[in-house]
């Protein structure tokens, strides 16, 4: 059996130039922070695309691979954390006709300490951003334009001080 691999430039029916040629997922792990909701970022390395800004830690997929598998796989990668370390909630797809990028979403499972992950060569830095501070950080401009979509997910899936989940009226 021949091995593809899914590593590579694509384009979509948008013209656009995308990372994975069966497309891409990442893990956008969120936390109930002291002032709000907040989310784990990393900053991406310069020679990397979109590089110097920050993003969810996420790549391409697979041939055949799930976009849940992929996230978590990507994860352990870049920022060594293992699936055990958090816990899967919705999906939101960003679907460009013919490539689309999965971002998970996923809280701990465990306190994470940016300052004890393991970075590989795709990001700089790692840290917890406040969601209400988002406008002021230099996003990936894939998140930024999932933003809209991805911020009721994360209104939804943030408990209330009396234990109950937001839901949409």
């Amino acid at each position: 059996m021949a091995f593809f691999s899914t590593d590579g430039w694509t384009s979509c029916a948008l013209g656009h130039k995308h990372w994975g040629r069966a497309g891409a997922a990442g893990l956008l792990l969120h936390r109930d922070g002291d002032d709000g909701p907040e989310v784990l970022l990393q900053h991406r390395a310069l020679w990397s695309h979109h590089g110097g800004t920050w993003g969810t830690p996420g790549g391409a997929l697979h041939a055949g691979e799930q976009a849940h598998v992929g996230a978590l796989r990507e994860v352990r990668e870049e920022l060594g954390l293992d699936p055990e370390d958090v816990v899967l909630g919705a999906c939101s797809v960003d679907d460009h006709g013919g490539w689309a990028y999965t971002t998970v979403l996923a809280r701990p499972a465990r306190p994470i300490d940016p300052r004890e992950l393991r970075l590989d060569g795709e990001s700089d830095g790692v840290g917890w951003w406040p969601l209400a501070d988002l406008g002021a950080v230099d996003l990936h401009p894939g998140l930024a334009a999932s933003l809209p979509r991805l911020l009721p997910l994360l209104a939804a899936a943030v408990p209330q001080r009396d234990g109950t989940r937001r839901t949409e009226e």
